[in-house]
């Protein structure tokens, strides 16, 4: 291990971890609490949660958001549930078994101690929100209701219909609009931050530049938190709002914090497929989806061929020329095996030739079955407006004939690298939800991302801020500390030379052809050669970006075009370190699937009935660790530090969903 990590992960029995932590951490008397002050950069669930959770403490909280309200948080995209061990099913669902599907559904590559706690804690949050109103559904006698979700063989998941990231971020939003009522929290919509301000080595502040006036402005704190969500915007078209982006993160790297396993990325298997060159963003389709439909190809190349041309309908297909992949390679799990590997079958479905879509990208998701045996109105109550959203994007009518699905950008794993108390390796800069890599390992499991959200924000965060602020004195750091006008006067700068670069290229061009080039080469599938080459490409298109974009317009005022420019160059430099960190990782696992470490027909495995050809490769023995990049400048290739991963609880073994 790096002597560079320390993952402060405490000692003793898995389940008295958390407990034992909290009883040995330092403490901030209530009434000095009101002497420190925190920022939080975010305002989607990690964010808003913390920050109205702080300020019910008593710290005095600002929270800066790029969107018009906190309302508007990426987390309310989220369509399929949270999930929770209250084994209400009585399926033999425990803590444990959460922890346990959550590690393994990571392809074993995560903290036992951070996953544990975060099985633990997620009772807390179904009884906090429902304690705030959030909607869940109700069975028929009025008790919290379960659905299930990839990768578990019981039914865990609370949901609000088809919008539960929704509903749980106005719960959270009305927790935090409570707190700025009460004046615990000053909120700053439209505000960007641009950089992050270390005072000694500590992060004591952020820049940030006012999206409607164009001010830029700094803020000092005692601590600072980072809650900026997820990278997967970086291939350009993805599931991800538009305004996602990895500038928090990417800012923060370049002044020490490590950046944690950015080569997992997760690809969704159930997003409506790629239409056409004028797209800028591509749509989800909820995971709870494939409790009740059925995904299938033709058997047949020529049938699939004969449906792409418009000469054939999915009802012409007999049911014996139908492949329920799933169901065929994986039967213990079906239609919910976990994503990666539910979005690899799609691919080797639509490489074989019997993808379905216009383009060939694309597999049914088939509710014949579910609507005969249960009736069109229960199939409506529990997914009407995700089918009215697939009905008013594609024009068909999925109660009559099967959606079209293909697998794209969703989520990302990596994130800045945390220790157990969620600081990065700058003190006092904390990271919080998709933003950090903590919980999931290489491939997240469906309704654990506002599972992880919450959990930092309501109940991780609040608990472990203090082991950092209790040895710093409050209010120490002004903004009259020479090391912001330095950082402002940088942000400044950098946003000038964007204005003036004056050229003939618009900023869209070249997140696309960047996009392109991240999805062909390091998307869902990867290999040392097309690795080796987007390391070639990536500079010279961030070269020609700094010398050919155009972005019209003036700094002083609203200017939408800077906000994209300014996020894409971050991603241009963010994109390097992600292909060294996936052509570094020579093996596969989880949402990281190098084509060159699969099973084979050949492989022991496989013949022992272990596995099955094509399934990710691990190599525990190398790979068994954390790999956290520190950076070294734009130009040069970032250090590659180690923290091993230790398996005390789980035992290491070929993930099989058969």
């Amino acid at each position: 291990m790096s002597d560079k990590l320390d993952s402060k992960i405490p000692a003793g029995p898995l389940e008295q971890k958390w407990t034992k932590h909290k009883m040995d951490s330092k403490l901030i008397n209530p009434a000095n609490k009101r002497k420190y002050s925190v920022i939080v950069v975010g305002s989607g669930l990690a964010g808003g949660a913390a920050a109205a959770s702080l300020s019910e403490m008593g710290y005095k909280v600002k929270c800066f958001c790029y969107q018009d309200s906190p309302r508007r948080a990426h987390s309310i995209a989220a369509q399929g549930g949270i999930n929770a061990a209250k084994n209400y099913q009585n399926d033999g669902d425990s803590v444990y078994r959460l922890f346990y599907d959550t590690v393994k559904g990571g392809d074993f590559r995560a903290r036992e101690a951070n996953v544990y706690r975060l099985a633990e804690v997620a009772n807390n949050i179904i009884d906090q929100c429902t304690a705030q109103g959030v909607p869940f559904a109700r069975e028929y006698g009025g008790l919290l209701d379960n659905r299930s979700f990839g990768g578990a063989q019981v039914s865990r998941t609370f949901y609000a219909r088809g919008q539960t990231g929704q509903q749980l971020l106005i719960g959270c939003y009305q927790a935090l609009e409570k707190e700025i009522a009460k004046g615990g929290v000053e909120m700053f919509p439209r505000t960007e931050m641009m950089d992050v301000v270390l005072v000694d080595g500590h992060a004591k502040g952020i820049v940030t530049r006012d999206m409607v006036t164009g001010e830029v402005k700094s803020y000092a704190a005692d601590a600072v938190i980072l809650a900026t969500g997820g990278y997967g915007n970086v291939f350009f078209l993805s599931t991800n709002a538009m305004g996602c982006n990895v500038t928090a993160a990417q800012r923060a790297y370049k002044r020490g914090a490590f950046f944690a396993n950015p080569c997992y990325t997760q690809i969704h298997p159930t997003c409506i497929p790629v239409s056409g060159d004028y797209q800028s963003k591509l749509t989800l389709m909820s995971e709870s989806l494939r409790n009740d439909g059925r995904i299938w190809v033709p058997k047949s190349q020529d049938d699939a061929a004969a449906i792409r041309n418009g000469k054939k309908k999915p009802e012409d297909i007999a049911e014996d020329d139908r492949d329920y992949y799933l169901e065929r390679k994986y039967p213990s799990f079906g239609n919910l095996a976990p994503r990666d590997v539910s979005s690899r079958a799609a691919k080797e479905a639509c490489d074989d030739g019997r993808g379905v879509a216009p383009t060939g990208l694309g597999v049914y998701l088939d509710f014949r079955d579910a609507i005969d045996r249960l009736g069109e109105n229960v199939i409506r109550a529990r997914y009407g407006n995700l089918f009215q959203m697939y009905e008013k994007i594609t024009g068909d009518n999925p109660y009559k004939t099967p959606m079209q699905i293909y697998p794209a950008v969703h989520y990302t794993m990596g994130g800045l690298w945390v220790d157990y108390n969620l600081q990065t390796t700058i003190p006092g800069l904390h990271c919080l939800g998709e933003a950090n890599f903590s919980d999931h390992g290489a491939n997240r499991l469906g309704a654990s991302a506002l599972m992880q959200g919450l959990a930092d924000g309501y109940f991780v965060i609040p608990s472990t801020i203090a082991v950092y602020l209790a040895g710093e004195k409050p209010g120490s750091i002004t903004t009259e500390n020479p090391e912001f006008a330095q950082i402002e006067a940088e942000v400044t700068e950098r946003l000038n030379k964007l204005l003036n670069i004056n050229g003939n290229r618009t900023v869209d061009s070249f997140h696309r052809e960047l996009g392109l080039l991240m999805w062909d080469n390091c998307g869902m599938a990867r290999t040392k050669e097309s690795l080796e080459l987007a390391l070639q490409r990536i500079p010279e298109i961030r070269k020609e970006f700094w010398e050919n974009v155009r972005i019209p317009g003036h700094g002083d005022g609203l200017n939408t075009e800077l906000e994209k420019a300014a996020r894409l160059a971050d991603f241009l430099e963010f994109a390097e370190t992600m292909c060294h960190d996936a052509l570094e990782r020579e093996e596969s696992c989880g949402g990281h699937f190098r084509l060159e470490y699969q099973f084979t027909a050949d492989s022991p495995e496989v013949q022992a009935g272990s596995t099955q050809p094509g399934e990710a490769m691990r190599r525990d023995e190398e790979f068994a660790h954390v790999a956290a990049w520190e950076y070294q400048g734009t130009e040069n290739k970032p250090i590659r530090h180690v923290e091993q991963l230790e398996f005390e609880s789980i035992q290491l073994a070929i993930r099989s969903y058969a």
